[in-house]
């Protein structure tokens, strides 16, 4: 298969007081479009920062970082922004939602910087909320729904520009066993019905297990799952 991301002999140390500390060491790492990739390892192994790098957030101090054939890793703060708008769907462990617009809002909102009508992106949003079981919760506000509720909010918001890859930090995280099991049984969906790439980061090994690929990160070196 096609790989989405490519990446050749990265790294990237941080800046602590007077001290350059290495955080990814000589990563090589080839991801499939289509695949589920599960990135594990403990605390301060670098899956988080590996995750960063992938979606544009950070920029690699060396080395080749390729999402669907373009090195991200040469581009302009600005050229990375309009990048990631376009092309990642982005799912966090506190879920990042707008507390004073309602989930049909939180959904919308990557879609007001395109130029789709107002009945278009409706259309969208429908369809997306839809996907994701919470068409009679659309008008209601955060804090009217339940954790993983939320979570599928914000996967609605993930998937509504139909991105080239979605990365997950830690998504089921702040979750109940139940709830938890429901965003993953989402995600599997996601990935195995439309052909999502997805990138999760996680250190829970029962929600690894919906991956197809595992990935481990020691002292941020890339090691088989």
């Amino acid at each position: 298969m096609t790989a989405i991301v490519d990446i050749r002999h990265l790294a990237k140390s941080y800046r602590r007081g007077g001290q350059i500390v290495p955080v990814l060491n000589d990563i090589t790492l080839e991801i499939a479009a289509g695949d589920f990739v599960a990135l594990m390892g403990p605390s301060g192994s670098g899956k988080s920062t590996l995750l960063n790098l992938i979606a544009g957030i950070d920029k690699p101090d060396g080395g080749v970082l390729r999402v669907a054939g373009i090195d991200i890793a040469d581009m302009s703060e600005a050229d990375l922004a309009d990048w990631r708008a376009e092309n990642v769907g982005f799912i966090f462990q506190f879920y990042n939602l707008m507390p004073v617009l309602s989930a049909f809002e939180n959904v919308e909102l990557p879609l007001l910087l395109t130029s789709l009508t107002a009945a278009k992106r409706k259309s969208h949003v429908e369809t997306a909320l839809e996907m994701v079981g919470l068409t009679d919760r659309m008008e209601h506000f955060p804090s009217e729904l339940s954790g993983g509720q939320q979570q599928r909010v914000a996967i609605a918001r993930a998937i509504i520009t139909d991105p080239t890859i979605l990365v997950a930090d830690e998504p089921t995280g702040d979750l109940d066993r139940a709830s938890a099991e429901e965003i993953l049984n989402l995600m599997d969906r996601l990935n195995s019905e439309l052909g999502k790439t997805i990138i999760m980061v996680t250190h829970d090994p029962n929600a690894a297990r919906y991956a197809r690929t595992i990935r481990n990160l020691e002292k941020g070196v890339l090691t088989e799952g």
